[in-house]
C-alpha cells in the first residue's frame, strides 16, 4: 500500500522558514516606510534609537518586552535590517504572539522613534469534550497539555485533531471526526481574558475487514495465512474471542509474522510484495497481498549435517544433541537461532547457556551458511569460546529490613566461583520464594565486566515489601460461620525478641516466622501458635517447625441453632517437624519429618461420630514427606514449573502388642449394635449395650492406630505471554493396620466448597471443590479416600507490589468415598466457573469464586448449579 507522506522534511522546513523571515521583514520594511509619513527612510544610514514603546500587549510588561528585545536607546541600527529582523524572529520563537510588527513614528535626522506592535495568543480557559467517556477526555487532555493557561496555537488545534483521529484509527475507527472550536471569554470591561475550547468527536463505526485474500501464494493456502494473523481478522460471525478490526500497527507486525512463519516452513527468501487497503464503505475494507514465497529450503550436509568450528570444551555430537537439526530437515531459521539461543527462555536447553552454565560467559555463537545448492542449505555453527569467567564480587543492594546473612545464605553465586547462568537464576528464583522482596523487580546486574581477565562483580538488586500479614478470615464451613483472626510475621527475629531497640514496630529481619491465629464459629474455639526456622543453626537449610495448639467445641444442634455447654469436646496438641532439602535426585528435593500428638477429651459430647460420650484419645503420630518444588520467582504468580508432594501419615501399631483382642470385641459390637437396633429390646438392655458399646469403643480409640497417605501434584505451564495454565492432581486415603479395631473416627477428608472449613479440630481435612457447599459431598462422618483433580486458566491484571491481582476460570472435579469398596475414580462431581485473587502483603490473599456445580450433592437428585465462594486468608 502506498502511502504519501504530509510531513515536511528538515530541508524543506527550512527553505520555508528562510522564506517566511525574509517576508516578514519585507512587511516590516513596508510598515516603517509607510509610516515615516513625509520623511524618507535611506537604507544606507544606521539610525538611533531615540524611543522604543510597545502597545498591543495585554499581559506583558513594556520594560519586560523591551528588555526582551535586547533594543536599547541610543542603538543604531540600519532600517530595514539585520538588527530588527533578528529581533522579529527571536519574538516568534516564543510561540507566545499571533502578530509581530515594528513601526517608526518619527524621524528626525538619524534619530527614530520606534513602536514594536504585539498581539498575544490567546491563552486556553475551559476545556470540553463531547463524544467520549470522561476517562477518556481526560485522558486526551493530559495527552495534548489543555490545561488552563496553554497557549492557543494553530499548531495546538491541528496536533489535538490529529491524535485524537490517529488514537482512534488505532482503534479500528477509520472515520473519526474531530471538530475544535474556540469561544472568546470577555471581563467586565470587555477585555478578552481567553477562550474556552470545545472539542466535538465523533468516532464513527468501528470498521471492519471484511476480506483478506492473498495472490502468489502456491505453498501455503490463505486460510493458513489468514490464522499467522494474529491483530487483524477477517470477519466472521462464528468467532467471538478476537473481533474483526484493522489497525495500522496491527496489520504491520502481522506482515512481518507472515514473512517469519513462511522462514520457519523453509521458505528463507520469501516476501511481501505489495499490499493494498480497498475502502468498501464506511464500515468495511478489504486487504489484498501479494506475496513472493521463493524457494522451499532444506538443512543439508557437510561433515555430517553441520559442522562446528572454534568447539574444544564440547564434541560435534554433544552440541549436535542440543541443536537436534539433522540433513534433510525443513530449513527454519527460527527454529536453528531457537536452539543457538532462545531469548524467550532464560534457562532453555539451547548451545548459548550450555556454555554459560559452564562458565563460558563469554562465548559466541554465530550460524553463518556456508553454501547453497539448488534446495538445500549448508551450515557453520562457528563457535568463539572466549576465557571462563569467575565471579569476583557478589552484593546485595536495596534490603533496608532484611539482615545481610538471610539473603547470603541464599544465593547460588559466590566470590571466587565460575560463572553460572542457571545459579544466577536459580538465585533469583530463591530470593523471590523468600516472601520478603517484590519478585517481579528482582534483578541481577553484571558489573564490571572483564573479558579479558575474566571476572565480573554480581549485583542482586532487591525491592523489600510488607512480609507480616493479619488475617482476616471468614465463611461458612461445617455447617456454620467460621472466622479467623491471625498475625503472621514472616521475617520475624527471635534473637531480638527481648531487644526493646528492636521493636520498628517488631524485630524483623533474621527470617525467622511467628504466626499467632485465632479461630471461632457459632460452635468452637480454636487457639494456635507456631514458630519456624527456615536455618536450624544458620549453615544448612535445615527448617525447624513446632506449633501448639488449643479446641473447645461444643456440641451444636442445627435445628434450634444453638450450642450447649455442657456437651463439650477439647483438642490439645502440638507439633514437632524438620525439613530438609535434599541434593538427589536434584537441589529442588525437600525430606520432612515430624511428630504431632493431640490429646481429644470429650465431656458428655454424645454423636453419631463418637459413641462413647465421656473419655479420651490420643493421637501420636509421625509424618514423613518428600516433595519436590521447582516453581518460577514468584510464588502468588508462578509461570513455570511444578510441585509435588507425597506424605504418609503413620501411628504405632499398637494392636501388634497391646494384648487387647480387637476381633472379639468388633465382634461383641457387633452384637450390641444389634440389640440397640432391634425394636423387641428392651429399654434396659439397649441403655446396657449402649453403655458397653462405648466402654469397646473407648478402648479401641484411647490411642488411635492408622495410616494416612496424601499425593498432590501442580503443574504450571506459560500458555502465551503471561497466560498460565495450572493443572492440579489430588489423591489422600486414610488406612487401618487392623480391620477389626477400624478406622478411627479423625483424620478423615470431607470434600466440596471454599476449604475455609479446614479448621484442625480432630484431625479432619476440608478438601475445596468450587460449585457447592462446604462439605456437601461426603457422608456426615467423612470418608477415608479422595482425588480430585482441577484445570485453572490465570491471567494477571497487575502484579505490583502493592497488590498483585489475577483473574482465572477453572474446570474441576472431584469425589469421596467411604472404602475401597465404594472407590470409582471416575465417578466425579463436576464444575466449572470464574474468579478473581487479590493478593495485598498486609492481608494475604483475597478473592471470590463463581463456580457451577453440574452434579447432585451426596443423596441428591438434581445439579447444584450456581455457588458463590468467598476466599479470604488461603494459601495460594
Amino acid at each position: 500500500m502506498e502511502r504519501r507522506a504530509n510531513n515536511l522534511n528538515h530541508n524543506t522546513l527550512k527553505r520555508f522558514y528562510n522564506h517566511l523571515y525574509c517576508l516578514l521583514f519585507l512587511a516590516v520594511f513596508t510598515t516603517i516606510s509607510a509610516s515615516a509619513q513625509k520623511k524618507e527612510l535611506d537604507s544606507g544610514t544606521r539610525y538611533s534609537i531615540k524611543s522604543i514603546t510597545v502597545t498591543g500587549a495585554q499581559n506583558f510588561n513594556e520594560n519586560t518586552v523591551i528588555a526582551f528585545t535586547g533594543l536599547k536607546i541610543g542603538d543604531r541600527i540600519y532600517i530595514p535590517g539585520e538588527k530588527l529582523s533578528n529581533v522579529t524572529k527571536k519574538l516568534w520563537e516564543q510561540n507566545l504572539f499571533s502578530d509581530i510588527a515594528f513601526y517608526v513614528t518619527n524621524i528626525d535626522g538619524d534619530e527614530v522613534d520606534l513602536e514594536l506592535y504585539i498581539v498575544e495568543l490567546p491563552k486556553l480557559n475551559e476545556v470540553t469534550i463531547e463524544g467520549v467517556r470522561k476517562g477518556k477526555a481526560k485522558e486526551i487532555k493530559k495527552d495534548n497539555n489543555l490545561v488552563n493557561g496553554t497557549k492557543i496555537t494553530k499548531n495546538l488545534i491541528t496536533t489535538t485533531k490529529n491524535y485524537i483521529k490517529n488514537k482512534y484509527r488505532d482503534q479500528g475507527f477509520f472515520n473519526t471526526n474531530v471538530i475544535v472550536s474556540t469561544t472568546p471569554i470577555k471581563d467586565s470591561t470587555g477585555v478578552e481574558t481567553g477562550q474556552d475550547m470545545k472539542i466535538l468527536i465523533n468516532k464513527g463505526k468501528r470498521v471492519k475487514v471484511k476480506s483478506i485474500t492473498f495472490e502468489g501464494n502456491e505453498q501455503i493456502k490463505d486460510k493458513k495465512l489468514r490464522k499467522f494473523m494474529k491483530n487483524v481478522k477477517q470477519k466472521n460471525p462464528i468467532r467471538i474471542f478476537k473481533k474483526s478490526k484493522y489497525t495500522d500497527v496491527g496489520y504491520e507486525e502481522d506482515k512481518a509474522t507472515l514473512i517469519q512463519k513462511y522462514k520457519e516452513n523453509g521458505f528463507r527468501d520469501a516476501r511481501v510484495l505489495s499490499d493494498t487497503l480497498i475502502v468498501n464503505d464506511e464500515k468495511h475494507i478489504s486487504l489484498k497481498l501479494k506475496v513472493e514465497e521463493g524457494k522451499k529450503y532444506y538443512f543439508g550436509e557437510i561433515k555430517q549435517y553441520i559442522r562446528f568450528i572454534g568447539n574444544s570444551v564440547y564434541t560435534d555430537s554433544q552440541l549436535k544433541q542440543y541443536l537436534a537439526i539433522n540433513k534433510g530437515d525443513t530449513y527454519n531459521g527460527t527454529l536453528l537461532q531457537e536452539r543457538i539461543e532462545d531469548k524467550s527462555e532464560p534457562d532453555a536447553a539451547d548451545i548459548t547457556n550450555l556454555y554459560q552454565n559452564e562458565g563460558y560467559l563469554f562465548s559466541q555463537i554465530n550460524p553463518v551458511e556456508v553454501a547453497v545448492r539448488n534446495d538445500t542449505i549448508d551450515f557453520e555453527i562457528r563457535i568463539r569460546e572466549g576465557k571462563l569467567a569467575y565471579f569476583d564480587h557478589v552484593t546485595v543492594v536495596g534490603n533496608d529490613k532484611t539482615n545481610d546473612h538471610v539473603i547470603y545464605r541464599e544465593l547460588r553465586t559466590r566470590p571466587g566461583q565460575k560463572y553460572s547462568k542457571r545459579n544466577v537464576i536459580r538465585t533469583i528464583r530463591e530470593l523471590g520464594q523468600l516472601g520478603y522482596f517484590d519478585p517481579e523487580q528482582l534483578s541481577p546486574n553484571f558489573k564490571n565486566v572483564d573479558a579479558n581477565n575474566g571476572t565480573l562483580d554480581m549485583e542482586y538488586s532487591v525491592v523489600e515489601k510488607g512480609s507480616s500479614q493479619i488475617e482476616l478470615q471468614g465463611g461458612y464451613g461445617g455447617g456454620g460461620f467460621v472466622g479467623t483472626l491471625g498475625l503472621s510475621f514472616n521475617n520475624f527475629s527471635l534473637r531480638n525478641i527481648f531487644n526493646g531497640e528492636a521493636y520498628k514496630p517488631i524485630p524483623m529481619g533474621d527470617g525467622q516466622r511467628l504466626s499467632l491465629r485465632a479461630q471461632a464459629s457459632t460452635f468452637y474455639q480454636t487457639y494456635s501458635i507456631s514458630v519456624t526456622e527456615p536455618w536450624l543453626g544458620g549453615k544448612k537449610p535445615v527448617q525447624l517447625n513446632t506449633s501448639f495448639s488449643h479446641t473447645i467445641q461444643y456440641r451444636y444442634d442445627f435445628v434450634a441453632r444453638e450450642r450447649d455447654k455442657d456437651q463439650r469436646f477439647l483438642i490439645t496438641g502440638g507439633s514437632v517437624g524438620i525439613a530438609k532439602r535434599l541434593k538427589w535426585p536434584d537441589d529442588y528435593f525437600q525430606l520432612s519429618q515430624a511428630v504431632s500428638f493431640q490429646h481429644y477429651n470429650l465431656k458428655n459430647y454424645n454423636t453419631g461420630l463418637f459413641t462413647f460420650g465421656d473419655g479420651f484419645s490420643n493421637n501420636l503420630a509421625y509424618t514423613i514427606g518428600i516433595g519436590r518444588n521447582s516453581t518460577s520467582a514468584n510464588p502468588i504468580y508462578p509461570r513455570s514449573g511444578s510441585d509435588f508432594s507425597l506424605s504418609a501419615k503413620l501411628t504405632v501399631p499398637y494392636s501388634l502388642f497391646n494384648g487387647v483382642d480387637y476381633s472379639a470385641l468388633a465382634d461383641e459390637r457387633s452384637e450390641l449394635e444389634t440389640i440397640i437396633n432391634t425394636n423387641t429390646s428392651t429399654e434396659t438392655e439397649v441403655v446396657d449395650a449402649r453403655e458397653r458399646r462405648s466402654e469397646i469403643d473407648q478402648t479401641r480409640f484411647n490411642w488411635l492406630e492408622y495410616y494416612k497417605v496424601k499425593f498432590q501434584a501442580t503443574w504450571y505451564s506459560t500458555i502465551v505471554g503471561d497466560l498460565v495454565l495450572r493443572p492440579k492432581a489430588e489423591f489422600g486415603f486414610l488406612g487401618a493396620y487392623n480391620n477389626d479395631r477400624g478406622i478411627p473416627p479423625f483424620e478423615r477428608f470431607f470434600v466440596g466448597g471454599d476449604g475455609l472449613g479446614s479448621f484442625s479440630l480432630d484431625g479432619r481435612e476440608v478438601i475445596q471443590l468450587r460449585g457447592y457447599p462446604n462439605q456437601s459431598l461426603s457422608t456426615s462422618d467423612g470418608d477415608n479416600i479422595y482425588n480430585k483433580f482441577s484445570l485453572e486458566l490465570r491471567y494477571p491484571v497487575t502484579l505490583k507490589q502493592l497488590a498483585s491481582i489475577y483473574v482465572l476460570a477453572f474446570a474441576e472435579g472431584g469425589g469421596s468415598y467411604d472404602g475401597f469398596r465404594n472407590y470409582d475414580p471416575f465417578n466425579l462431581k463436576r464444575s466449572a466457573g470464574a474468579g478473581i485473587r487479590i493478593f495485598m502483603p498486609a492481608f494475604g490473599l483475597l478473592g471470590i469464586d463463581f463456580g457451577y456445580g453440574f452434579d447432585p450433592v451426596l443423596n441428591g437428585n438434581q445439579k447444584n448449579g450456581w455457588e458463590t465462594h468467598f476466599i479470604i486468608g488461603q494459601q495460594f
